[in-house]
């Protein structure tokens, strides 16, 4: 996978935006940047797209810029010279897909069928653009895709939104998400950057979907730990549970059995991708110790900050 693709999945989401006043491109950047999602795919649809693109990549250099509605050759060319870092196109253009190729742009072109699927698998593709998805069976033909195209990642675009874009994160094929509706025209065309903003924190909060999942304490010793569970415990009537390390009241509380991490123990924090998540937190200056990394086959369980709050570590832990 490029770099530019694994910068996309780390995002999640990647804005599709209409621009008919190139003026209106490098506020719009910062709106994206401002409300955690630092990319976009400007569709070749209008005139303005290549000034847009320009000032976007020379102005926001934060924010990754590409490239959509690309359905030639000499248009991926256009987009590339203004500035664009990846090409996307609504279907599977050979010669877009080859020209991107030799001049080495990550392209996403168009897929909806296992033959279109295959056809880009012979070009030497791996990731690729699902489109229109809901049209063309969304979550269940991702799921169907899965098992005989078991290498290959796609970006669902057509039909996804606030209300569904979980459902298609959570899918082990889908290495991230295309929308417009994080950007509507008339929000865009109003110049209305505070509302796309609104929008960009609403889409990312609900991508990683925080909720507070238990409360750790450390302890001197495991006869501690017993102690001070069964009491927390009992005052409210959950089960006690024991592990290898630790005491759990329930899911409330996690009682460590020896000093850990965090002066009086940490706070674990559920989300849904650790490692979006922690891409994220990373883009806003924050950093994750190398201890109490945890893994499984489908990648990062657990991590802690670097930084504490009032003693306690903090502990990103993948939601079930």
């Amino acid at each position: 996978m490029s770099d530019c693709f694994k910068s996309l999945e780390a995002i999640g989401i990647i804005p599709v935006v209409v621009i008919n006043d190139a003026a209106g491109a490098v506020p719009l950047a910062r709106a994206l940047v401002e409300g955690g999602i630092p990319t976009a795919e400007v569709t070749f649809r209008t005139e303005a797209a290549p000034a847009a693109i320009a000032a976007m990549a020379q102005q926001v250099p934060e924010l990754l810029v590409g490239a959509g509605t690309v359905t030639c050759a000499e248009m991926a060319r256009q987009a590339v010279e203004a500035g664009a870092k990846y090409i996307v196109s609504p279907g599977l253009n050979p010669a877009v897909v080859r020209w991107c190729l030799e001049h080495e742009v990550p392209v996403l072109p168009g897929v909806a069928t296992p033959t279109e699927v295959e056809t880009a698998m012979g070009l030497g593709l791996t990731t690729l653009k699902f489109f229109p998805a809901e049209q063309n069976g969304g979550v269940k033909m991702l799921k169907s895709l899965a098992s005989p195209y078991k290498t290959i990642r796609f970006i669902p675009t057509g039909g996804v939104g606030k209300e569904n874009l979980n459902e298609y994160l959570g899918q082990p094929n889908v290495a991230a998400c295309g929308g417009s509706w994080i950007c509507p025209p008339a929000l865009v065309d109003a110049g209305d950057w505070a509302g796309i903003t609104r929008l960009c924190r609403e889409a990312v909060a609900e991508m990683h979907g925080f909720q507070l999942l238990h409360i750790g304490l450390n302890s001197r010793d495991e006869q501690e730990a017993r102690a001070n569970c069964e009491v927390f415990a009992g005052l409210f009537g959950f089960p006690v549970i024991e592990l290898p390390g630790a005491f759990f009241a329930g899911t409330a509380m996690e009682v460590v059995k020896k000093p850990f991490l965090g002066e009086k123990g940490h706070i674990a924090i559920s989300t849904n991708s650790v490692e979006r998540a922690m891409a994220w937190f990373e883009r806003r200056g924050c950093r994750f110790r190398a201890e109490g990394v945890a893994r499984d086959e489908k990648g990062l369980i657990a991590v802690y900050f670097e930084q504490e709050v009032g003693g306690f570590a903090l502990h990103l832990r993948r939601k079930p």
